[in-house]
């Protein structure tokens, strides 16, 4: 007999989503991390975190990362790693004046947008990038074209969008976006401008849309969802807001289990359970646990997407790994 088999049942359940947690793009970031921190030694420095997620940041801190916040703090000749988010053109002309050592963890599919960027731009196109100001991918993403892209916050600043030609317009976006928030201001966008063009593929990345989906299904049943996420991810914070939109009752974002408070699962009976894309898995596992202690050991998965897709580390890296290997 499983352990849930000899639970009694108390009539509360936790709905599991899936697919939830690390996407291809923050798993090949972590590693690179960790392989850079193996074959070259510590310190290692990594520009901005590496991805959003508090305890993934700790624990390559305590392996020997170094989190910065500019290149001018590391020091010249050393190892900088750029983070999952993208960096702007001018982040690697900074890294060659300072003779470092530059290792790029950019998703792949955030460098996908980065080529759309540069494309349109040299078409001479004026290119509406839907995104958060301030996030470290719309940053990396606008310093492709500076002079050609202007940022749309969501839906409420298309009325600000000002284009210098009509029919040679395209809108491109953050990959960690709400799909459906995306849709609304691209369609108010389209009243504004009826040429606009969209991207030759969708820039909201796979991982994003499926964890979006898969609480889109749960979120109806559910008393109360709790994401586990860090509050800087957009990702994540968007999983919450997906699920109050779908109908969960409530919706909270924590880093970690014994940030639950015990007031959120007070009278609930269907608690929806998912983690953002830099989120490992035993984090939710911990969740799991401290919803089993309180009543909730009924647990179904629910699955709406199965993800396959794996990136390679990068080429600067692999590299380096092969002579290392040859030499022995």
């Amino acid at each position: 007999m499983t352990d849930a088999e000899t639970t009694p049942r108390t009539g509360k359940r936790v709905l599991l989503a899936k697919p939830r947690g690390y996407c291809a793009g923050v798993d090949r970031a972590v590693q690179t991390v960790e392989e850079a921190l193996k074959l070259y030694g510590a310190p290692i420095y990594v520009r901005k975190e590496i991805v959003h997620n508090k305890h993934v940041v700790r624990t390559l801190e305590a392996k020997g990362a170094i989190f910065v916040e500019e290149n001018e703090e590391v020091p010249e000749g050393a190892t900088v790693i750029f983070s999952a988010h993208g960096v702007a053109p001018e982040v690697y002309e900074q890294a060659k004046e300072r003779s470092l050592k530059a290792i790029d963890a950019t998703c792949p599919l955030v460098t996908k947008v980065h080529h759309e960027a540069r494309r349109f731009a040299q078409q001479d196109y004026d290119i509406l990038l839907i995104g958060h100001e301030g996030h470290e991918e719309v940053i990396g993403t606008a310093g492709e074209a500076p002079a050609h892209i202007q940022l749309v916050d969501g839906p409420d600043s298309v009325d600000q969008v000002t284009v210098r030609d009509p029919e040679k317009v395209v809108w491109l976006s953050q990959t960690t976006l709400s799909v459906d928030e995306t849709l609304e201001t691209v369609a108010r966008l389209k009243q504004r401008l009826p040429l606009l063009q969209s991207p030759p593929s969708d820039d909201i990345c796979y991982a994003t849309s499926n964890r979006q989906h898969v609480v889109k299904e749960i979120a109806p049943e559910c008393d109360v969802v709790i994401v586990v996420g860090s509050r800087n991810s957009s990702n994540s914070v968007r999983l919450v807001e997906v699920a109050l939109d779908a109908g969960a009752r409530a919706g909270h974002l924590v880093d970690f289990a014994h940030e639950i408070d015990d007031a959120w699962l007070a009278g609930a009976r269907t608690v929806g359970l998912t983690s953002g894309a830099s989120v490992p898995d035993d984090l939710v596992q911990d969740v799991l646990a401290h919803l089993a202690e309180r009543g909730f050991a009924d647990v179904e998965e629910i699955t709406t997407a199965d993800e396959r897709l794996t990136f390679s580390l990068p080429q600067e890296l692999k590299r380096d790994m092969k002579a290392a290997a040859a030499r022995g």
